[in-house]
């Protein structure tokens, strides 16, 4: 092979040779698939990827480069990177770095040259799996030692190794390239509600959704207790995404169930599963789990279908929920619980990513929704 040679192993015994890009060295994690065809970078900043080695799906990968706008949060927490092609020259008037740089910049290493459509079969097949990403140990028996000790996502805090350590003001809103045509942008107003946003892993295009909608927000850590939110006097608080197993994560259930009936509460993905488990509710591991910018969602409130962007590998136990919680979403791929809301207090929260727009803006309607409740004007 012409460029440097890079090895991945799986638990299952397939080892996959490729070229390698970006840095140099040995990593460990959940392989994972994503099937969008863009936003590599945004795949590549979240923090919900933490603990993972990321498979995209679509062949070519870097055609449009790096920008600085489009990050969502502080840096890179994904494992690794794998992809069928990696496009070497960028053509995009936004760009200012290859993916190739940009990974080796910030240490994550790259492979390319693989069949990513056997990958992403073994993983659809066999579920998702723990991985072994090399460059610098290149024996297959080593390698699959190595994959064997590795330690899963179940049971383990990620959030702890994500989420910020102080609390913060956000003051950013959307760009126009990112904000839905209907969606008027209140980031001037300076009498908005206040929005305590828990930050367990946080995409930032979230708060700045949040602050378009005219709400002064407030990041704060994931470990933040009950009195410490209220103490704030804060009009609303939102639940975040972010990384890994959400049962692990006692401290932020008993945060929510301190809040639940004080303050409207929304969530959105690790927020979601959070909001259930202090509902009463169960939650579990997805085979393969939902990643991409295609996944159809009906909302039975209204019946209409949203195509939404995903990033979960664990669920909502829809059987486990108490009767004083509404399952508002499910998606139509699997019938899996896409959003809950109880009957009695003002708490909501869906599976999906409704600041992401995959394409269409089929959900920023829930942040309307959660403005709305923080007025008391929700319906």
């Amino acid at each position: 092979m012409a460029g440097r040679p890079a090895k991945l192993a799986l638990a299952n015994g397939v080892i996959y040779s490729g070229e390698a890009f970006g840095a140099d060295g040995e990593v460990d994690g959940e392989v994972v698939f994503n099937t969008s065809m863009t936003g590599y970078q945004e795949i590549l900043t979240d923090p919900s990827y933490t603990g993972q080695i990321v498979t995209m799906t679509y062949p070519l990968i870097g055609n449009y480069g790096v920008n600085a706008e489009d990050v969502e949060s502080r840096g890179l927490f994904l494992k690794g990177f794998i992809v069928k092609e990696l496009c070497e020259a960028p053509s995009n008037f936004r760009s200012n770095e290859s993916l190739d740089a940009y990974l080796r910049r910030n240490n994550i290493i790259g492979i390319q040259g693989i069949d990513t459509r056997s990958l992403v079969r073994q993983i659809r097949t066999q579920g998702a799996m723990k991985g072994i990403l090399s460059t610098t140990d290149l024996d297959d028996a080593s390698l699959l030692k190595k994959v064997a000790a590795a330690p899963g996502l179940v049971g383990r805090d990620l959030v702890q190794e994500v989420m910020p350590q102080e609390s913060c003001g956000w003051n950013d809103p959307l760009s126009e390239l990112g904000r839905p045509s209907d969606f008027v942008s209140g980031a001037e107003r300076t009498d908005g509600p206040h929005v305590v946003a828990i930050d367990y892993g946080m995409k930032w295009n979230i708060a700045r959704y949040l602050r378009d909608l005219g709400c002064r927000v407030t990041v704060v850590p994931g470990t933040s207790t009950a009195d410490q939110i209220l103490a704030m006097n804060p009009d609303g608080v939102f639940l975040s995404n972010g990384p890994g197993d959400p049962e692990p994560l006692t401290y932020a259930i008993e945060t929510i169930r301190g809040l639940l009936g004080k303050k409207p509460i929304f969530g959105i993905c690790l927020g979601l599963q959070l909001l259930g488990l202090a509902f009463g509710g169960k939650t579990y591991k997805l085979r393969f789990g939902h990643r991409g910018a295609n996944q159809p969602v009906l909302n039975k409130r209204t019946g209409r279908v949203e195509i939404t962007s995903q990033n979960h590998g664990f669920a909502v136990d829809a059987t486990s929920l108490p009767d004083d919680i509404e399952v508002t979403h499910i998606n139509l791929n699997d019938q899996t619980v896409e959003g809950i809301r109880h009957k009695v207090h003002p708490a909501f929260g869906v599976q999906y990513h409704p600041e992401a727009a995959a394409g269409p803006h089929d959900s920023h309607y829930l942040f309307t929704e959660f403005l709305q409740m923080m007025q008391g004007t929700a319906v």
